[in-house]
């Protein structure tokens, strides 16, 4: 399947049953493949009016407890960033695909990861977070997306998958989600009609004296939590090395190539890839590049994740960065090349 596609499915088979979305390059093949199946479970598919449109018939899906779900690539998440700010003020999980493509502005439709400020600094008003899967295969595209219903219904959040263009099209053999969907908790708070019981809201709006900073510590008391239990990341060939590689999504995967192939050139060369790059896994990057000479960064953009790797490494050693900030994938090579070079420079 292709990583659009594999989305697609790995969404029905967590049980998603409501999809919005409107089309936008790359990520065309994933709106296609939810108007071809949702329909065929017996599920909502709705090609809305806009982007804005689209995030907000989430917010009402999600509000009567069902699992919903939107896509869309670098400008059309940037208009849902309003909506997206709403869902978090009202604590209402869901979970929203950015197949990324390069930027500012229209930018172009290649493969980007500029938007790793947007995603995990908060793109919309206020204080909130979105946990943020970031997968470098197709696979991992499927099985983020199911787990990502369930990080959603867990923690009352919307999670995002942080992709790409390349990964989104690529195709691969993929082993599909088995099984039942993943258990839904029970959701007393979502709107199912009267019912019997004392009405209730779903709101961000908290104008009462005090109510909005009782409800942001509520928040923030969430965010914590998810960083104690969600952190996710990999580490490759880290137990020796001297020179380490961050990286994340698709250059994490070219990343691991040049680890392999500067290891055969006699340079200890590691890679360090967050899962989660919401949660940021400080506390294990901090520990790791204590025991390196360097940590060169690599990035399709101009350096983004490149502040974090600086917060969790500090000013004890250089950290290099490499970026490709024009919808181009780096090659093995080039990355093999400043490897080397940070080797003769850093790791005699």
């Amino acid at each position: 399947m292709t990583g659009n596609e594999a989305v697609g499915e790995g969404a029905i088979r967590a049980g998603c049953r409501a999809y919005f979305g409107y089309p936008i390059t790359p990520q065309n093949e994933l709106t296609a493949y939810m108007a071809s199946q949702m329909p065929r479970h017996e599920r909502i598919f709705i090609q809305a009016e806009s982007e804005l449109a689209a995030i907000n018939m989430v917010f009402g899906a999600s509000a009567t407890g069902a699992r919903a779900m939107t896509s869309s690539s670098s400008p059309g998440i940037s208009l849902k960033q309003e909506g997206i700010s709403y869902l978090c003020g009202a604590r209402l999980p869901a979970v929203i695909v950015n197949v990324q493509r390069g930027g500012p502005g229209l930018g172009s439709i290649d493969p980007s990861q500029a938007d790793y400020f947007q995603a995990v600094k908060g793109g919309g008003h206020g204080d909130y977070h979105m946990i943020v899967l970031a997968p470098d295969s197709v696979q991992e595209m499927h099985d983020m997306t199911v787990k990502a219903f369930s990080l959603a219904d867990i923690y009352r959040t919307p999670v995002m998958i942080l992709t790409d263009g390349r990964l989104g099209q690529m195709m691969e053999p993929i082993r599909l989600h088995a099984g039942a969907p993943p258990p839904e908790p029970a959701k007393p708070w979502a709107l199912t009609g009267a019912c019997g019981r004392p009405p209730q809201f779903v709101r961000s709006l908290l104008v009462e004296d005090g109510s909005l900073e009782k409800h942001n510590q509520l928040l923030q008391s969430v965010y914590r939590t998810i960083e104690k239990k969600e952190t996710d990341w990999e580490e490759y060939r880290t137990t020796d090395c001297t020179l380490l590689v961050a990286a994340w999504g698709t250059c994490a995967r070219v990343a691991k190539a040049a680890v392999d192939a500067a290891r055969e050139k006699g340079i200890a060369a590691g890679l360090f890839r967050p899962v989660t790059v919401w949660p940021f896994p400080y506390p294990q990057l901090t520990a790791l590049s204590r025991r390196v000479k360097a940590v060169l960064v690599v990035e399709m953009n101009c350096g983004q994740m490149l502040d974090d790797v600086r917060i969790a490494a500090g000013n004890a050693m250089p950290i290099p960065f490499i970026g490709f900030p024009g919808g181009r994938v780096p090659t093995e090579s080039e990355i093999l090349k400043n490897l080397m070079a940070a080797g003769k420079r850093y790791a005699r």
